[in-house]
Parts: C-alpha cells; structure tokens; sequence
C-alpha cells in the first residue's frame, strides 16, 4: 500500500496510507492527512492518484511543499522521496513495481553440483585491516594515505552500523576520529528538530589535555559551516580572508580547528568539530608544519557524512517501532476493550441480582448474584496479573520448593472446574521428586494456564468422547531436566494456528479469552531457562511439554513458605473462575 511515512516532527511514527485517488494535506481537521505541525497550512497540499504514479502539489502553503530538499509547486513522487512540509519530514513509499513481482523468477540458484570454489574468505574484522603497516611502502606515500583513509572509511562504516543508539554511535564516532587525527579536543553537536539550533552530544579530550577546561566554539566557524554547508580548516585566522580580524576566533587562541557539516541525504543533522593548540616549540620540532592538513578535512567531511547518514537511519528506526508500538497498543486496547466488556457484563448482571435479592429479601438470589460478581472479580484480577507479568522483565523468586506439591496444588484448584465441564483429570505425580530451586508462584502460574487450556479443549472433544486431561512430571536424571506433561484428548490444535501459538491476544476462545495465557506461560519458562514444547495431533488432542533445568538447592536459597502468601497458595486464592486464552 502507497504511503508517507513521518519521520520527523510533532506526528512522528505515524503512518498514512494513500488508499483514495485525491488526499488533502495541511493542519485542518477535514484533511484527510492533517498534521499537527503549527508551521504546516490549514490547507497545505493535495496528492493525486493517476493509475500507479501520485502526483502532489502545493496549494499556494505559507512555508513551501519540499521533496528532497527543492521546494516544488507540482512533484511526481517517486518511492524513497522525502517530502517536506514545515518541519515535519514525510518519507514516500509507493506501490510495487511490475518488475519487484517478476524478480524472483529473474534470479536463479545454481546447481548443488556447481564446479565453483570458493578461493578465499575475509571477515568484518580482517576487511577492516586493509593496511597494516607490512608492505614496503613509505609512510607518507599518496598509496599509503590513500589505503590508511580506506581503511578509516570502513571502520567507521563498521562502526555505525552495529548500533542503533545514538549517543552510544557518536561517543564511537569521537572515539575513531581520536585515533585517527591528532586532535586535543572534539565534541559531536546535533540539531534539536524541536529547537533548530545546535545542541552538544559528546565531548572527548586527549588524555594529557585539561578535562576541566570547556570547549568554546567560534560563531564564526559555526555559522559558517552550517550556512554554506562546507567544512572548514583554520590554522591563522588572521591570514584567512573568510573570517574577519574581529570574530571570535581570534580571541580565543585557537591556533587549528577543523569544524565540518554532518551533511544526511537530505538535511544537515549537526556538525563535528576538533581542534589542537601546538605551542612554540612543537612548531619549532614540526619545521612550522602544522598538525591539521587539507587531507584530514576531506577525511572529517567524509566522516561526517557517514555519521549523518546513521543517525538518519537510527532516527528513521526508532520512528518505525514507536509506529509498531502505537500499532500493538491499538491491538490490544480493542482485545482488552472486548474482553473488559464482557467481564463488566457478567458484573453487571450479578450486581442486578444482588439488588433483587435485597429487595426481596431473597438470600438464594443475593448468593447466586454475589457468586457472578466473585467470578468475574477474579477474572479481572487474572487479566492484570497476566498483563503485568506478560510485559514486565522480571526475574523469577528462586526458593527451594517441591515440584511435585506445586502442581498437585493446581490439580486440586481445578479439579471442581474439570467436573463442571464433565472431564476426567488425572494426576501422575513423581514420587521421588527431590527438592529443586524455581519460583513456586510463576511455576504455579505457568502450569495453571496450561492445565486450564487443557480442560476448555477436552470438553470440546467430541465424537462420543468423554474429555480427559493427564498431567504428569518427572526427573529427567541424566539432561538435568525436568519435564511437566499436559494432554488433553480434545480437537487438538489447528495446523494454521500453530505458528501463532505464543502470540499474544489471539485466542481461540472468542469472547472467553484474552490470549495472554501460553505467552505468560512462555515466558515464565523463557525467565527459568526453559521452554515449551507441544506436541499436536489434531482430531486427537495435543501435549504440553514444560521443560526447564533441574537446578539442585544450596545451603544459602530460602525455602517457600506455602502458608506466607509468597509460595503457590497466593494463586490459589485468586484463580477461581480463570479462563484464558490459547
């Protein structure tokens, strides 16, 4: 589907399809993409659909429609354009082409036969030591420099793009540059999108150099490099005819700074600046040469274009999750929405009955209402532990337990909700299990989702059938493991659903689960170092295998205490009624 994706400004993340013909942009309310940006027209531009090609055009706005940087009355897009409306920065995606269908068929692999061999390899790291000061070239020969620069160039290619944190890539950017070019002190600036001015993100100072001692940046430079877009090395102010006698340069004694543009695909996003004192006599031990040199220039400028371009992308990433973020928390808030409802209806209905009962002084119909409003209260209290659990990172609360006395607890909790749905429960406890260190209550959680599961499926079964659920645990001496198996003898598992087993909110339940409870279950076993395995027959049921490591208890592990609230009676309390999603 056709889109602007935002980027930049007060609406990034957001995403707005162009699925209409005729689409109006600017800040009013009746445009199909409004955009909250004070500097964008109320009605800005309009984009039309022409066959597969988008045409926009600017409606006369007070601040210009930009695509790519040119400001355009009329602009055929084209998939990658950036476009430009106040300070919001909108990235265009059209359709597929005819040709990105046919590519696959166009490619082919080569027989597993194919007489090529493969002659050499080279990782990351080696392709980075492209000189290494072994061949017998001069230090200061043109091949050299030009091979040290490579080599510079694809370090700092390596360099920005194994993060996506930008302070954590410029601190790696001043960090290279430190190695590279004999600078006492240097600082990284970015432009604030909200602000538009230049705002400090890292500072480095050559060890030897006063760390105390604050860099100050000449105007002078700065609105130089940020006006023309050029780098700019400056040895003597007072012999550059670019920089007046009277800037600021000149009283603070910088004898060479070098101040170069980060120059992105379309926009400048900061700037990078070193510079160096050299006293008299290193003047004197370098014959008058100074330390900065139009080579080190190019390479800053080059440089800076390569931390540019990653700070777009980081940016342009961190846009695309907040949008998968906002898209999620839209998922779930409708899933959660419809599951709410319908606890509050089972509440409400109770709530009537309790009123009825009173005002007829009717005991039964006060208890029957009051049984309706516990259920439900527990179903809520189930759905927020389940949430809380589900997207909270956690540690378990390791303490010496009994496996075996974990699961017997939720056998017996479900077991008056087996016969009410008129399936067998079987329990096949180990006997010789000895005592291990977990966390009793997230166990407890865990095996009761799935023992829940187990029992809805088995009532559905079918065929004459009567349900059955077997659960059984045990010691598996020799991998360390143990090892809790669920069957259940219902319809089994969908083929198309397996896939999306542990995804979160998708339940089979319809308007009976919320879906949180294999991937809580998971989760809880992912935080133990286990996992869950299943075992799916459909027509005949299906098998869930806990596994996790048997991890033996030392002198210094508390012990759960079941009658202190901590240990698995805590959940005994509140799973009455729980009904969850697979």
């Amino acid at each position: 589907m056709p889109s602007l994706f935002v980027i930049r400004g007060i609406d990034q993340g957001i995403r707005f399809e162009l699925d209409e013909d005729f689409v109006r942009v600017g800040r009013d309310a009746s445009s199909a993409l409004q955009l909250h940006d004070t500097e964008v027209s109320r009605q800005h531009a309009e984009i039309r659909r022409h066959d597969d090609t988008f045409a926009l055009a600017d409606l006369g706005s007070s601040n210009g429609t930009f695509v790519n940087g040119r400001r355009i009355e009329r602009h055929t897009l084209q998939s990658g354009d950036q476009v430009q409306m106040g300070n919001t920065l909108m990235l265009f995606t059209g359709p597929a082409t005819e040709s990105d269908d046919d590519l696959e068929g166009s490619v082919l692999l080569d027989r597993p036969d194919d007489a090529s061999q493969i002659v050499h390899s080279v990782s990351q790291e080696e392709g980075s030591r492209i000189f290494d000061g072994r061949d017998d070239l001069p230090q200061h020969s043109w091949l050299a420099r030009a091979r040290s620069n490579l080599q510079v160039m694809y370090r700092t290619a390596l360099a920005v793009s194994h993060t996506l944190d930008i302070d954590q890539l410029l601190a790696r950017i001043m960090e290279l540059i430190f190695e590279w070019v004999e600078a006492d002190r240097g600082c990284i600036m970015l432009v604030a999108p909200e602000l538009k001015k230049l705002v400090p993100k890292v500072r480095r100072t050559r060890d030897g150099v006063r760390r105390d001692e604050k860099i100050t940046i000449s105007k002078t430079i700065l609105d130089y490099v940020t006006q023309r877009n050029e780098g700019v090395l400056t040895s003597d102010a007072r012999k550059d005819d670019r920089f007046s006698p009277a800037a600021s340069i000149l009283q603070m004694g910088v004898r060479e700074a070098i101040c170069v543009p980060m120059q992105g695909r379309y926009d400048m996003v900061g700037v990078i600046y070193i510079d160096t004192s050299t006293s008299p006599q290193e003047m004197v031990r370098y014959g008058g040469n100074t330390k900065f040199s139009q080579d080190h220039l190019k390479l800053m400028v080059a440089i800076a274009h390569q931390a540019a371009l990653a700070v777009e992308d980081t940016r342009y990433y961190s846009a695309m999750v907040q949008a998968e973020r906002l898209a999620a928390m839209g998922q779930t808030i409708a899933t959660l929405s419809h599951h709410i409802k319908n606890i509050l209806q089972g509440i409400r209905g109770g709530s009537y009955l309790i009123e009825l009962g009173l005002s007829e002084h009717d005991d039964e119909v006060v208890t029957k209402g009051w049984r309706m409003v516990e259920k439900n209260q527990n179903k809520i209290s189930q759905l927020v532990l389940d949430m809380l659990t589900f997207s909270k990172e956690r540690e378990p609360d390791l303490a010496v337990a009994n496996l075996t006395q974990v699961v017997g607890d939720v056998m017996e909790l479900m077991q008056s909700r087996a016969e009410e749905l008129h399936v067998e429960l079987h329990w096949r406890p180990a006997a010789d299990m000895p005592p291990l260190v977990f966390d009793p209550e997230g166990l407890h959680r865990a095996v009761l989702n799935i023992v829940t599961n187990a029992i809805d499926a088995a009532a559905e079964s079918g065929n004459g059938r009567s349900g059955r659920v077997e659960v059984r645990i045990g010691l598996n001496a020799e991998q360390d493991q143990v090892r809790i198996a669920v069957q259940d003898n219902g319809p089994g598992i969908p083929p198309e659903r397996m896939d999306k087993l542990f995804s979160p909110f998708i339940s089979s339940k319809q308007g009976r689960g919320t879906g949180l409870g294999l991937p809580v279950s998971q989760k809880i076993l992912t935080e133990h170092g286990g996992r869950i395995h299943v075992d799916n027959k459909p027509g005949r049921g299906a098998r869930f295998i806990l596994e996790m490591p048997a991890v033996r208890p030392d002198p210094n592990t508390p012990t759960a205490d079941p009658e202190s609230g901590q240990g698995p009676s805590a959940s005994r309390r509140t799973a009455e009624g729980h009904e969850d999603g697979s």
